[in-house]
């Protein structure tokens, strides 16, 4: 017998999205049946609630999302369920120990509009994120110094940049006095040489956001199924009962054990539902 999911808890980009950053019919139509037959679907993503917002909104049914790696979970109809934010103490000391890669960084709060995004200088993400930067470009706010942003607590604080640059600044703050207080996930994708850092407060996480949910939901994590596809979706897989990895996920986190389904150029998502019954 097939396993009873009552929740599945779903990454945007990589695996709900593919390479051309859409959600394939094959997929949407697997969803919107999973969705009829009483499937949960929940949107777990390191996006922050405004820019996942419209691949939500393209599914055609309300759902729960857990935005900015487990900082903030909120429904579609915007109403917030859990927040976890960063202390500034904290940012203040991470931004003063990396420092060196001031370029890099971005700070997210949880306010609208512009000043919901922070940088310092833009030219240097232009080079690895000029996509985002484009989508977000009304949310962004430059400050020098960018320190100087933090007079309420943010979401989180964020490094990207070519994967040689990242693995610099990974083993640069595997020197900071303040690790113990913080949580640091990563998301890699070696094809587009880009790599995300990102800071958030201690056990905050898509898994430990997953976990809070699916106890307020009253749902096993048996009956719970997660699919992603990067280093930042590991403990939303390690929670669910029936964790997922995508086809084009890196070789490292296919040989961790989950299941493996399709790429997302290949409908893995559906491939991933039909095969267990949904």
């Amino acid at each position: 017998m097939k396993p009873l999911i009552r929740l599945l808890a779903l990454d945007i980009d990589g695996t709900l999205l593919n390479p051309t950053f859409q959600i394939s019919s094959a997929d949407l139509a697997a969803l919107r049946r999973a969705h009829a037959a009483g499937v949960e679907i929940v949107l777990g993503t390191g996006r922050r609630h405004h820019f996942a917002f419209p691949v939500a909104e393209a599914l055609g049914f309300d759902v729960w999302l857990i935005s900015s790696n487990g900082a903030v979970t909120k429904s579609s109809r915007g109403e917030l369920f859990h927040r976890e934010l960063l202390p500034a103490t904290v940012a203040r000391r991470f931004v003063a120990h990396m420092t060196d890669f001031r370029p890099n960084m971005v700070l997210t709060f949880d306010v609208e509009g512009h000043g919901a995004l922070v940088i310092e200088s833009a030219e240097t993400l232009n080079g690895s994120i000029q996509r985002w930067m484009e989508k977000n470009s009304e949310y962004i706010e430059a400050v020098v110094p960018i320190e100087n942003a933090l007079v309420i607590d943010p979401i989180q604080v964020m490094l990207c940049g070519p994967v040689a640059r990242m693995q610099q600044a990974e083993a640069h703050l595997a020197t900071a006095d303040f690790l113990p207080e913080v949580t640091m996930l990563k998301t890699q994708y070696d094809a587009r040489n880009l790599c995300i850092l990102d800071l958030l407060t201690k056990q905050c996480s898509k898994g430990h956001a997953l976990k809070r949910w699916a106890a307020h939901r009253g749902y096993r994590r048996e009956e719970v199924m997660a699919i992603g596809d990067n280093y930042n979706d590991v403990e939303m897989l390690e929670f669910a009962g029936i964790p997922y990895i995508m086809g084009n996920a890196c070789p490292e986190l296919k040989s961790n054990g989950f299941r493996v389904t399709l790429g997302n150029d290949q409908s893995g998502v559906a491939a991933a539902l039909e095969e267990m019954g949904i």
